[in-house]
């Protein structure tokens, strides 16, 4: 998903995007709804949340973060 699309969805949830990286805004949207901060966690890809709105990024930002470690 597009940084544009997130920050369109964190202002729908009135989550302000600021300067945050597209990691830190989509936790905090996470945050806000009651969730979990979990995105970008999960790197073996394990995750069970199947019907999560950011499944299709989390497990490549993960990686990507793993590989920065």
């Amino acid at each position: 998903m597009h940084m544009q699309s997130v920050r369109a969805i964190a202002q729908e949830r009135g989550v302000k995007p600021g300067r945050l990286s597209k990691v830190e805004l989509i936790r905090a949207i996470q945050r806000t709804e009651g969730n979990s901060a979990c995105f970008a966690t999960d790197a073996d890809g394990s995750c069970p949340q199947t019907e999560c709105l950011w499944r299709e990024d989390c497990t490549t930002a993960a990686r990507g973060l793993a590989r920065k470690g």
